[in-house]
């Protein structure tokens, strides 16, 4: 049984707390938040840092709190974006339990394209098949997953791996696999 630790757990509300309030430095700038993808920062970042439960609870929370609090995402965007950043956290989490090459910053980045693979994927098929069934196509996934959001996926592929091992060298945080060794 994984033993869940007040550090993690901290650090995990921290993340939420981030996924809320970033989208609103982001979008002062109009179309910000589909370009820049400040929501799926904290979750990657979570999922990476403290495993795939606290992962999947900030991206459940995340989208949920900002949508009560600050009424974005839309409702109309929230279902999706919901499954979409569950699926970051889930998903970033199980990969850096499983992915070890002996490279940390090679891990890191398998682990991170991993998640954000999996995670537009069960994004648009959930577009595909629930929240827009008949309305989406391939062209306006590839579009708005790929196309439109690439700086975003630029900056999570920058910025990430760095900032975890920063984390982790500075012993705020010990990688996943270590904790599930111990």
């Amino acid at each position: 049984m994984q033993k869940f630790s007040t550090k993690q757990l901290v650090f995990a509300a921290l993340c939420v707390a981030l996924g809320v309030v970033l989208p609103q430095v982001f979008h002062a700038v109009p179309n910000a938040g589909n370009v820049l993808l400040p929501m799926h920062l904290p979750v990657l970042l979570c999922g990476l840092t403290c495993g795939w439960p606290y992962g999947l609870a900030c991206g459940v929370l995340t989208p949920l709190l900002s949508h009560l609090l600050t009424g974005m995402p839309g409702a109309a965007y929230l279902p999706a974006m919901l499954c979409e950043l569950a699926a970051y956290g889930l998903i970033s989490g199980l990969l850096s339990r499983l992915i070890h090459t002996g490279r940390r910053s090679l891990d890191l980045y398998v682990q991170l394209i991993g998640a954000m693979v999996i995670g537009r994927v069960v994004y648009g098929v959930m577009n595909a098949l629930v929240f827009r069934a008949g309305a989406y196509s391939m062209e306006l996934f590839l579009t708005a997953a790929f196309v439109t959001a690439l700086p975003g996926i630029l900056i999570q592929l920058i910025l990430l791996p760095g900032l975890v091992l920063v984390l982790e060298k500075a012993g705020v945080l010990e990688p996943p696999y270590r904790r599930a060794a111990a």
